[in-house]
């Protein structure tokens, strides 16, 4: 038990008192910290369980639903949600409720794993760059800029043609061309953090490149790299749904978010002039259920994966104070 000094007014020391173990506070580590900084933002944290919430509806609530994504009921084609569909039905009689949780899943998936395949790609070739310094460093960025130059759908599109179409392929394609904007936000971050003293600290030492990498200079890249993860993850959901509506991506009968959000806008009727008005807009919103209900859930990850890497960068920010 440690016993701190205490000196009185006139310069005499008084009897070392013991140190009550209440007192002391303990040490909080950065993943603690980051955590109860995220749970004061009520944004963020609400953000964060919606996404929860959703993820485990489209990958446990086909298992609870009546009807499969692929059953097909040719009498009862385009009805409206009811008490037997409770989303309704698409123009094969499918039930919607479960494509839209199906369509989730696989959207969730190609969006997570696709984006997981560019930072790994990006924040290693970025940091890697930064660190080399010199030739290699321009060697290395010059090739980033020629590859931006590049028309990168185009690059999908031949893989998905050349290769046989599946979800893996999907995966590893998209991963392959989003990667370039993240390998130029942890470069420059990266430059500016080498100049640090705790990178000197750790060379004079004699760290190795590796260990100096991915122990020291990646992990105070973090806050940036969580929040364009969580901009990467929308954006190659929209990309799989362009590819969707070109027919490359998810296969039918398999649904995605993209393809729902297409096959309820390809099913909405056009106003009819030499009809009544009204008739004309009631046939218009009577099949609007198959553009809204996905774009809703589609819409809703959108902003809470936006609100969620917002709270994540306050977060992880190494910078911020400790409360």
């Amino acid at each position: 038990m440690a016993f701190p000094k205490h000196i009185s007014p006139d310069g005499k020391r008084l009897p070392d008192l013991p140190v009550d173990p209440e007192q002391i506070e303990e040490g909080s580590s950065l993943w603690q910290d980051a955590w109860a900084r995220l749970r004061k933002n009520k944004l963020a944290l609400f953000s964060f369980w919606s996404l929860i919430v959703i993820a485990s509806l489209c990958f446990i609530g086909p298992l609870f639903t009546p009807y499969s994504y692929v059953d097909q009921d040719l009498e009862r084609t385009l009805q409206g949600p009811s008490w037997q569909h409770w989303f309704g039905t698409d123009d094969l009689g499918r039930d919607q409720l479960t494509r839209v949780l199906v369509g989730g899943r696989v959207s969730l998936t190609v969006g997570i794993i696709a984006t997981c395949v560019s930072l790994i790609i990006g924040v290693t070739y970025g940091a890697a760059a930064a660190y080399a310094g010199g030739k290699a460093e321009a060697a290395m960025m010059r090739m980033v800029d020629i590859l931006y130059a590049m028309p990168f759908t185009i690059f999908v599109i031949l893989l998905m043609t050349i290769f046989e179409r599946s979800l893996l392929l999907l995966f590893i394609a998209i991963g392959a061309v989003e990667w370039l904007t993240m390998a130029r936000i942890v470069h420059g971050q990266v430059k500016s953090l080498k100049q640090q003293e705790f990178i000197e600290a750790a060379v004079s030492l004699g760290y190795g490149t590796r260990r100096i990498l991915f122990r020291h200079l990646i992990p105070n890249v973090l806050g940036v790299v969580t929040v364009y993860a969580t901009l990467t993850v929308p954006a190659v959901m929209l990309l799989e749904s362009f590819l969707s509506f070109l027919g490359l991506g998810v296969q039918p009968p398999q649904p995605s978010w993209g393809s729902l959000i297409k096959l309820g806008a390809d099913n909405i009727p056009s106003i009819d002039r030499e009809i009544h008005p009204i008739l004309a807009l009631w046939d218009v919103f009577s099949r609007s259920y198959l553009l809204f209900i996905p774009a809703f859930f589609f819409s809703l990850t959108l902003f809470c994966l936006n609100f969620l890497g917002d709270g994540l960068r306050d977060a992880l920010d190494p910078k911020s104070s400790k409360d």
